[in-house]
């Protein structure tokens, strides 16, 4: 048992008619201190130990078997709508992939705008494919998909919002990819055309 005495020598000159009085001894038992110090010590390796790590969910993409390699990345150009993500937060769109090199796809320039943005062309595009999947033009596993391409003047919030977009519009097939340079060549001329500096 560990003891602590803090009994004072008296450092006062007592003069001759001071009575002296008896010395007091305070003792500590610090037993308990150490018990309370392993409770902790118990308590927060226990608590680690039942914390989990948080990781992200990733849904992969069902792998048919009976599908060939080559159809398997295959994009058709109707479920398609390519989002070119520009400087000062511009965003611009095309209908398909805009890979037919003799025909340049038409651009729009919007924003993200809750009301006359993005969101309503992607909610448009979507019933659009649910349009075509209904007149039997597109089959039942056909769905919407968004190619995302951010420029180089682009920034990372406009990223993080458009991934946004995906998630609040239940875009399930999207995929970030690079823009290329007649891509940009095209929206400078879209920019130039506007007077958009």
């Amino acid at each position: 048992m560990a003891e602590m005495d803090t009994s004072s020598s008296g450092g006062h000159k007592k003069g001759p008619g001071v009575k002296k009085g008896k010395k007091l001894s305070t003792r500590i038992d610090l037993t308990p201190m150490v018990d309370l110090g392993f409770l902790l010590i118990t308590f927060f390796m226990y608590t680690t130990t039942m914390s989990k790590p948080k990781t992200m969910e990733i849904n992969m993409p069902y792998k048919d078997p009976n599908l060939k390699i080559e159809d398997q990345t295959k994009i058709k150009a109707s479920t398609a709508i390519t989002i070119l993500l520009s400087k000062n937060h511009r965003v611009y769109y095309y209908e398909g992939l805009g890979q037919d090199s003799s025909k340049s796809p038409e651009y729009h320039a919007t924003n993200f705008a809750p009301k006359g943005g993005i969101r309503d062309e992607i909610i448009s595009k979507q019933k659009a494919v649910e349009e075509l999947k209904r007149q039997g033009t597109l089959g039942p596993k056909d769905q919407t998909t968004i190619l995302i391409k951010p420029d180089t003047t682009s920034t990372y919030d406009d990223l993080v919002n458009i991934l946004d977009e995906m998630s609040i519009n239940d875009v399930r097939v999207y995929a970030i990819v690079d823009i290329s340079p007649i891509e940009q060549e095209n929206i400078h001329t879209t920019e130039t055309e506007n007077g958009v500096k």
